[in-house]
């Protein structure tokens, strides 16, 4: 499909691919746009049968059980975000001739006239946090917008809704990045690029590149992390529109060109009138919440974007002033006997447990789970001077403990074998034990949740849980 307007999808014979919900937001669009829709899907629980005849009430087609075959007639299959590149569907789509894309694309290629620009974000860790700091800076400064993409409701739902907006702060993973060839952002982010989902895209150089689509034709800002050089180099790669400009964040005090810190302020030396020695003060410190370093960077991308689309400093102060972090990212839970309990449960790589460890000191680290091809020895090397001790769980607790032997071996370990529901209990009690006042008990777990809990956010309840029961028993 390229970058091709798509002038008319009657008669178009279309299979979607996934039964989530993403892949029935584009089913019902399109067959709403006179498209003849078949939604594939492996599974074939009471579930996936209850979506289907809801589809099938409108007029869609459901085949359960086989995800392998194109159906006959194909001419375009549109992917949730999760199917892997070398899927047999797609695989006998290619021999076919027949284009894959993914539902961002169908969004874009479904946005109407006078459609809202898109400000997009991606990046290894920290991408919903920043788009939803942009979407709070951009309501203050008084835009129509909705936080949207890998996040909230379906982007197709959002373009062809009834609702108008003037922006969308548009969050994109690496999958929806890959699938979606014709995304043109009016300026977008790369927050930080790390090892992850090398399972789906095969290397960290074609993550990288996938991540770094973002940037193509960005008509007014890539904006890059300084910290992060990878993220530089996709600004450079990019196939930019004339006059785009290159916008770095930093937490030290920023060049011309660059939003950073200063004595604690949050300041923009790039969206100003003689950058080479004026600066604009935007935010406190303290007007981020939670304040640890990594979210003050996510508070600079966003602040970035908004600066990019014409936002007044007020707008970004009272913005962040305004967000509220989603649960189990970095989140408070309660203190007990003098010891903090923070859940980041969301920090299901390496990447992000170091920047979830560098905000505390001493820890007590819960850490352990699925660990997605990740090795561990980098991230210990720089968090083993905070460690008070760590607690392992989960099915690769013994890759941590490995790289813990290996660059601090004189921190204590406890590994618990048991993956039942009482596990996290366990871990949140032997991590009471170890820890001193003063201390934090940290829940980052470097890995993915799904051996033991169906998603970081059953894991961190079960974390809160735990914590609250200790407190009781406690009080």
């Amino acid at each position: 499909m390229g970058s091709r307007q798509v002038t008319s999808w009657q008669d178009r014979n279309i299979t979607v691919a996934g039964l989530g919900v993403s892949g029935v937001s584009a089913a019902r669009a399109l067959a709403g746009l006179g498209a003849s829709v078949t939604v594939v899907d492996g599974g074939d629980s009471e579930g996936h049968r209850a979506r289907a005849a809801e589809l099938e009430a409108a007029g869609i087609s459901v085949r359960l059980g086989d995800a392998d075959t194109l159906p006959e007639g194909t001419d375009l299959v549109v992917t949730s975000p999760g199917w892997k590149p070398g899927s047999p569907l797609f695989e006998a789509a290619a021999k076919a001739g027949v284009d894959v894309v993914g539902d961002v694309e169908i969004a874009w290629l479904l946005r109407g006239e006078n459609a809202a620009p898109w400000l997009a974000i991606t990046g290894t860790n920290g991408k919903t946090t920043t788009t939803q700091m942009l979407a709070s800076i951009l309501r203050a400064a008084g835009l129509k917008t909705a936080a949207v993409g890998n996040i909230g409701t379906p982007i197709i739902d959002v373009v062809t809704g009834d609702e108008t907006y003037d922006v969308l702060a548009v969050e994109l993973s690496s999958y929806q990045l890959h699938w979606a060839p014709s995304v043109r952002a009016h300026s977008a982010a790369v927050l930080n690029l790390a090892p992850d989902h090398l399972d789906w895209h095969g290397s960290m150089d074609a993550y990288a590149a996938d991540k770094g689509r973002i940037y193509e034709g960005n008509t007014v800002a890539c904006v890059y992390n300084v910290a992060d050089p990878a993220t530089e180099a996709l600004v450079v790669e990019a196939d930019v529109e004339e006059g785009c400009r290159a916008i770095g964040f930093t937490l030290g005090a920023p060049g011309p060109s660059m939003l950073g810190v200063v004595d604690g302020i949050l300041v923009d030396r790039a969206f100003v009138e003689n950058r080479q020695k004026n600066a604009q003060e935007l935010a406190e410190v303290k007007d981020v919440n939670p304040p640890a370093p990594h979210n003050i960077a996510n508070a600079l991308a966003a602040a970035a974007l908004a600066r990019a689309f014409g936002v007044e400093p007020r707008a970004v102060r009272d913005g962040l002033r305004d967000f509220r972090p989603d649960a189990h990212r970095v989140s408070y839970v309660d203190e007990v006997g003098g010891v903090t309990y923070i859940d980041d449960s969301k920090a299901t790589n390496t990447h992000a447990a170091e920047a979830s460890l560098a905000a505390f000191e001493p820890v007590v680290w819960i850490a352990g789970g699925l660990a997605k091809g990740a090795t561990f020895d980098e991230l210990v090397q720089k968090s083993a001077d905070r460690l008070r001790a760590v607690v392992l769980i989960g099915a690769d607790r013994a890759l941590i403990a490995e790289a813990l032997a290996r660059h601090a071996p004189e921190v204590p370990v406890v590994d618990l074998e048991r993956t039942d529901t009482g596990a996290m209990l366990a871990a949140v009690r032997e991590a009471a034990r170890l820890a001193k006042s003063g201390d934090t008990v940290l829940l980052a777990p470097a890995c993915a949740s799904m051996d033991m809990f169906a998603n970081y956010n059953k894991r961190g309840d079960a974390f809160a849980d735990a914590v609250r029961e200790l407190a009781a028993e406690s009080a």
